[in-house]
């Protein structure tokens, strides 16, 4: 196995565009490290991220949003207070992410390349709009983070293309999100099933939102109908209605071990209402 420390995301490119055989990515390394313990996966090529400058920063943006660098850890991510008070479903969904000990490497762009349809932190960035900055060998490109799963592993990301940030754009007023997941332990375990929700009010009444939903389909999905249904309301007994029969429909399960396709629907339409109330809660100030 050769093990690269690249200087900038230039060299890194050049590196993985040139590489045979399997390469893998270093920013927080709680994946890889645990792939290669277990033997499943044997890099021929290890590339270590961390030494980049600004991999480990978050800045605001011109227009006032964000950018998170791609070796952020949870922790990290957790103790910034503007970050958090402006988007606390995303930061909240990174937080459920493994153990304490892992959140001290875990990263937002490791979690979203792995392609798990249970990755808690992407939901939220999802309902955020969030883009990723991918720099390749064609040059760079933004990317919408719903786009970049492909699938149960998988991920788009072609070889010499690596993820170089993640930018949330600026929150806006009188707006608010929030990530809740079903687990069948109370810490540490795999999301049955996820849900993120962002609201946009004027007034009382709802006049955007965005809901996203994880563990119920091959890869994040993108609940449309679910939005549609809060659009114009004022969260009152019909619209939660029509937001949990939208995620029911929507919501595209498998049974396994941990749960089974009516489970999964009965808990999508639950947590979709109670994401949906603390959303609209938090942008009326009052969380």
């Amino acid at each position: 196995m050769h093990y690269y420390k690249p200087q900038s995301f230039d060299e890194a490119v050049q590196i993985a565009a040139s590489a045979s055989g399997v390469t893998r990515f270093l920013a927080g390394g709680t994946d890889v490290l645990v792939q290669l313990r277990a033997g499943t996966v044997t890099p021929d090529h290890l590339i270590d991220l961390k030494l980049i400058p600004g991999v480990h920063d978050i800045a605001r943006t011109e227009d006032g949003g964000w950018k998170i660098g791609i070796a952020v850890s949870g922790i990290d991510l957790g103790r910034h207070a503007e970050l958090v008070a402006e988007w606390p479903g995303v930061v909240e969904g990174m937080s459920l992410v493994g153990s304490t000990q892992v959140q001290g490497r875990a990263t937002l762009t490791g979690n979203l390349c792995n392609g798990s349809p249970a990755a808690d932190s992407v939901p939220g960035l999802v309902t955020a709009r969030a883009t990723v900055t991918v720099v390749g060998p064609n040059g760079s490109r933004e990317v919408a983070v719903e786009d970049i799963p492909a699938g149960p592993g998988r991920n788009v990301l072609q070889q010499g293309e690596i993820i170089s940030a993640i930018t949330l754009p600026p929150r806006g007023k009188n707006s608010g999100d929030a990530y809740l997941r079903f687990i069948p332990r109370t810490e540490m375990d795999i999301a049955v099933v996820g849900v993120a929700v962002s609201v946009t009010l004027d007034g009382d009444k709802i006049i955007a939102a965005r809901v996203a939903l994880g563990a119920v389909a091959p890869k994040v999905l993108v609940a449309a109908d679910a939005a549609a249904a809060l659009i114009g309301s004022t969260l009152d007994d019909a619209a939660i209605a029509a937001l949990q029969a939208a995620v029911t429909a929507a919501a595209v399960p498998i049974t396994d071990r941990r749960g089974t396709v009516e489970f999964r629907k009965d808990v999508v339409a639950v947590l979709a209402a109670r994401a949906a109330r603390i959303a609209y809660d938090r942008a009326k100030g009052a969380v």
